[in-house]
């Protein structure tokens, strides 16, 4: 790792420690996968523990020999986990001394329960706290560098969205469809697998689906579903046969060096009825609307309101991010190294936008037994205003087979 990667790492634990400080956390221990890399840059089995000031250690399970060529932070062996309070006591004695005991935050939305016990045991002369929600904070601020990786990923997206366009024709399944878009993008450097935080939450490359299959609710925390391949993989793509007329929703994404683009693009073979052409227009509409309150001090509940009532001035409230009870309460998301980030534009996130943060913005109208039409854009908040990353051109894919 060189100095460069290093001096971000080293950004990225003082943007937390102010947070820590602030909530009188006298460390922070990460146990998720995203988070270790994020803080370290390395992804190994193991614990980062993060003070409110000093050095940060990396305890590794497996591999230790690939962390310590990877990791930018100080980098150990776990050892026993049963020791593991003993460990920290040793390492850092004027946290864990005779005096009151230390408050450690750690990232309990998606630590499990189990762990959670076991941590309890290990050090119990610790107070454990939630810091999930500083975490999420420090994260949502790009650097220059994270920004650069999601501009690659949009490049890519674009080239592959066009290759798979290219091959289109009347009678391919949605999954064929979806293998060519990502076949172009496996090639181009994807990982292959894109990260999401909430509980249960799973995601393939993104939802390719066409017609009333994609307007098939189910568990997934987004607009549109899909019929996926059954009811061991209830999303996305399935081998619903694409037919002339019908709208294909193309909501994809790309992940290069761990972070993430997300865009959607509506195609069909042929043209659109009248009505859905309208609310493919009104969800163009909406983006521009967004945009032009997007910039710094933007209130995200406030650009999901505004949606919402712009919706509902078209007469598509109902359809609006889902239908009936499968509706989702939001218009975007940040999004970076997972898909889920924050902010979110919804109801109570009032802490304005700022510099650095990366948005992906799907206003999208789901009609039930029809389809799904909508757009995504991801966006870079600016000094000034946003940039938009998504490299697609912004249009109804209207393709002949």
């Amino acid at each position: 790792m060189d100095e460069k990667q290093r001096d971000e790492l080293a950004n990225r634990q003082a943007r937390l420690q102010v947070y820590m400080k602030r909530e009188r956390l006298d460390g922070c221990l990460v146990s998720q996968n995203v988070g270790l890399y994020y803080w370290t840059g390395s992804m190994q089995s193991g614990y980062l523990f993060i003070p409110q000031s000093g050095e940060s250690t990396y305890y590794v399970r497996k591999s230790l020999v690939r962390a310590l060529g990877e990791a930018g932070v100080r980098t150990v062996g776990l050892g026993g986990f049963r020791q593991f309070g003993a460990t920290l006591a040793a390492d850092y004695p004027e946290l864990f001394g005779a005096g009151e005991p230390p408050r450690i935050g750690a990232d309990l939305d998606v630590m499990p329960a189990q762990l959670y016990l076991r941590l309890q045991e290990a050090a119990p002369q610790a107070r454990w706290a939630d810091a999930s929600a500083i975490m999420r904070k420090t994260r949502s601020v790009k650097s220059k560098e994270e920004t650069a990786a999601i501009r690659r990923a949009a490049g890519i997206a674009s080239a592959a969205l066009a290759d798979g366009l290219k091959q289109l024709r009347e009678g391919m399944t949605e999954l064929e469809l979806m293998a060519a878009i990502e076949n172009s993008m496996r090639r181009q450097g994807h990982i292959g697998l894109m990260r999401m935080r909430g509980y249960n939450q799973e995601i393939m490359t993104g939802v390719v689906a066409a017609g009333e299959a994609a307007a098939v609710p189910t568990y997934f925390d987004g607009p549109a579903g899909g019929r996926g391949l059954g009811a061991a993989a209830p999303q996305s793509s399935s081998n619903w046969p694409i037919r002339r007329g019908e709208p294909i929703l193309l909501d994809i994404g790309c992940c290069i060096d761990g972070y993430t683009i997300d865009q959607t693009r509506t195609a069909v073979i042929g043209e659109l009825s009248e009505s859905l052409r309208k609310a493919y227009e009104v969800s163009a509409s909406i983006i521009r609307s967004t945009e032009k309150r997007l910039r710094p001090g933007a209130i995200p509940e406030q650009l999901y309101l505004s949606a919402l009532e712009e919706a509902k001035a078209n007469g598509l409230a109902d359809h609006f991010m889902g239908f009936g009870s499968d509706q989702v309460k939001f218009l975007g998301h940040g999004i970076g190294l997972e898909i889920d980030e924050w902010p979110v534009l919804a109801r109570g996130f009032v802490e304005p936008l700022e510099p650095g943060m990366v948005l992906a913005i799907e206003p999208k109208f789901t009609f039930p037994g029809i389809g799904v039409v909508g757009i995504e854009n991801t966006y870079l908040i600016t000094q000034d205003g946003f940039e938009t990353l998504t490299a697609s051109p912004e249009k109804l894919y209207a393709c002949e087979a």
